[in-house]
């Protein structure tokens, strides 16, 4: 499988891959790969089954972190620091865990390495129901899923999802494989005591976030030995686009260390 990645930016530091939570994409992080890559190249991948990537009956993390290090290994010289939101945050904790070597740094966005009940389930179940064929606008599949997903921000990310046009839309993201891996991406792999990551690590959560909480942190630092923890005030789950400013401040000087 070759990953779609999307780089930005240049520089002879070690390089840095971004990894999109469930139902995101690179085209999400766009803004903040161009501001991250001012003087440092930046990769942001499309995981499997998102975006421009390709398909796969498999969504489980040690897939994606073997697919995420495939592309450290052949795209970024076999070393680089990662960002991962939520889904994309277990992949890269996944890695960081069985391929040390291939991560300099992990910065891990609102995740913690624990089973969640958070399902994205009724979300896709919504978009799955779409009317795709016989919407005339992209307006007629959003109000569709307005009973569904009140949240008017909810559906506007989803619909982030949405290509083509009258007559002929489809979602980038594979659904039905997505919805019956749900179980794999609430998950957390379990690996063999004394497995842990010994890199610079940084847990980076949201106030209004009921993601990463405090009975979270011993498990945390018994995998991650180096982890600090800090919080984004004012912002929910999607970190990145709730504060923006705060969160590439956060992350450059998690980079600069």
């Amino acid at each position: 499988m070759h990953l779609n990645v999307i780089e930005t930016g240049s520089g002879p530091g070690t390089p840095l891959v971004i990894l999109h939570g469930l139902l995101g994409s690179s085209r999400n992080w766009g803004g903040i790969a161009t501001r991250l890559g001012q003087g440092r190249r930046v990769l942001a991948l499309d995981m499997p089954n998102h975006g421009a990537s390709p398909w796969s009956e498999t969504m489980d993390y040690p897939f994606m972190a073997r697919e995420v290090g495939r592309v450290i290994e052949e795209q970024a010289g076999g070393r680089a620091a990662l960002v991962g939101h939520s889904m994309g945050g277990k992949a890269a904790m996944a890695l960081a865990l069985t391929r040390p070597e291939l991560v300099e740094r992990l910065a891990v966005v609102d995740i913690a390495p624990v089973d969640y009940t958070h399902t994205f389930a009724p979300y896709i179940k919504a978009m799955r129901a779409a009317p795709l064929g016989t919407a005339q606008r992209r307006a007629d599949i959003e109000e569709a899923m307005a009973a569904a997903i009140p949240d008017p921000r909810v559906r506007a990310f989803l619909m982030q999802n949405l290509e083509g046009g009258a007559g002929g839309y489809r979602w980038r993201a594979n659904l039905a494989v997505l919805g019956a891996a749900m179980d794999d991406i609430l998950a957390f792999p379990r690996f063999p005591d004394g497995t842990c990551y010994q890199g610079r690590t940084l847990f980076l959560h949201g106030g209004e976030s009921d993601y990463v909480l405090p009975q979270h942190e011993d498990l945390i630092q018994a995998l991650f030995p180096q982890a600090r923890f800090q919080t984004v005030e004012g912002a929910n789950h999607w970190v990145h686009a709730d504060k923006p400013t705060e969160f590439m401040s956060a992350v450059e000087l998690f980079l600069e260390e």
